[in-house]
């Protein structure tokens, strides 16, 4: 009788244990080791599964942007106003974060890599390109349905893609200055605000 193949199940139980490792150690410091014995896994069974810490995170990066996308990929197909369905995302995105923010500085070491790293770099690059793609056509069919002013909607996708960064950051300097969830809300209906068509 054939095993079952359990390498999905083994990746996801590696990547789980590196993303707590390297939140409490640091990308830096963590070694396979650390990984091997956090996962219950030898560092023999680790290494048929990732040859390196590197493809590893490359890994977790593909997971995270993965997660998001598909998420974003079902705002812009499902049904309601433009900007009903920007908040039911930002109120996704906040349950998220309150799930991963005892990991969250990990994204900000991402950052840091992909200043020194170039192929880390584009492939941030990349991922956000898409990100800003889909709020685009999400925004411009809010413009051309009347919904929202005949703005740039390119610019008005970076700057909502600034907004959801740049709180993910205040969240993880200082939480209890910024609750995700509540500040999150507030500066999409203030960013909405200014994208409504105004009625005479």
């Amino acid at each position: 009788m054939p095993r079952p193949d359990v390498s999905g199940e083994r990746r996801e139980q590696i990547l789980d244990a590196a993303m707590r490792v390297f939140a409490e150690r640091g990308l830096h410091e963590t070694r396979m080791d650390d990984i091997a014995e956090r996962s219950g896994l030898s560092k023999g069974a680790l290494y048929l599964y990732y040859k390196s810490k590197d493809a590893i995170i490359a890994a977790l990066l593909r997971q995270f942007f993965k997660l998001e996308m598909r998420d974003l990929q079902r705002l812009r197909e499902g049904d309601g106003s433009v900007s009903d369905r920007l908040l039911a995302y930002t109120r996704q995105v906040a349950i998220e974060m309150e799930r991963i923010m005892a990991v969250a500085s990990l994204a900000w070491e991402f950052y840091a890599i992909a200043a020194r790293q170039k192929v880390v770099r584009e492939y941030f690059k990349a991922y956000f390109a898409e990100f800003r793609s889909v709020l685009a056509a999400l925004i411009q069919s809010g413009i051309d349905r009347g919904e929202f002013r005949p703005v740039s909607a390119e610019q008005a996708a970076i700057t909502l893609t600034g907004l959801y960064e740049g709180l993910a950051l205040l969240a993880v300097v200082d939480a209890t200055a910024a609750p995700w969830s509540q500040q999150a809300e507030t500066s999409l209906q203030l960013l909405l605000d200014g994208l409504r068509t105004r009625l005479p």
